[in-house]
């Protein structure tokens, strides 16, 4: 399994890059989220990848974030859910739209995919909402902004790979802190609300307010989660 590249940014395709890997060129299939946070060609890049086989057919699927990549994993568990789908409901809501939306049954944020419709989007939200919680609080633990930017010891590997008159790569930047839902769903389960109670509940407060910090998500998922007179 080929889970990981790291090489030197050779192509730009419509929905795919080439990366050049010590003259060995990948071919990896991107949303238009993630190729738009690539750098520019002939540069140093890293991706998650995900490898789809099957009897005639070996594409790479590449990813900035492990909880892209499991999301995308998750949604081709569900039957009718191929790989280009799955990465078209990751590519537009994002990893943590995507969170948001499954916890609250949301099929029609999901239905904003392309090539996804209605039934699909339904069944997408049934099957993997008792799972959205794991990887909201998965994003808590590996730092939802952690990417796959290349490490300092990837940049010295492949330092012979970026020709002379290429832009000179951008070094890596110190991944943010978890997220704002993540911390509050640890923090809710900490608590001794069940993982689905406080996903929907978390989920719920960041749709109203989705540029809320970490304790106003908490204040907000409680008061949901506060019984009804």
């Amino acid at each position: 399994m080929i889970g990981k590249i790291s090489g030197r940014l050779e192509h730009r395709g419509p929905d795919h890059v080439l990366i050049d890997v010590r003259g060995v060129g990948y071919i990896v299939h991107v949303s238009d989220r993630t190729m738009a946070s690539l750098p520019p060609t002939g540069q140093a890049v890293a991706l998650y990848t995900e490898l789809l086989v099957r009897e005639d057919l070996l594409q790479l699927f590449g990813f900035l974030t492990l909880i892209d990549k499991e999301w995308h994993r998750l949604l081709t568990s569900v039957q009718g859910v191929g790989a280009k789908a799955a990465m078209a409901i990751v590519g537009t809501l994002g990893a943590e739209g995507t969170s948001r939306a499954i916890a609250l049954g949301d099929a029609n944020a999901i239905k904003a995919a392309p090539g996804v419709g209605p039934k699909l989007a339904q069944r997408v939200v049934m099957e993997l909402k008792a799972k959205a919680p794991a990887v909201m609080a998965m994003s808590g633990q590996v730092g939802q902004g952690q990417n796959a930017q290349p490490t300092p010891e990837d940049m010295a590997d492949l330092e012979p790979l970026i020709t002379s008159d290429a832009p000179t790569p951008r070094p890596k930047a110190a991944p943010p802190p978890p997220s704002a839902t993540a911390e509050a769903l640890s923090a809710l389960i900490n608590l001794g609300y069940s993982q689905g109670d406080a996903a929907s509940a978390v989920a719920q407060a960041a749709n109203d307010a989705p540029d809320s910090a970490t304790a106003a998500l908490i204040r907000a998922a409680l008061k949901l989660l506060a019984p009804k007179a």
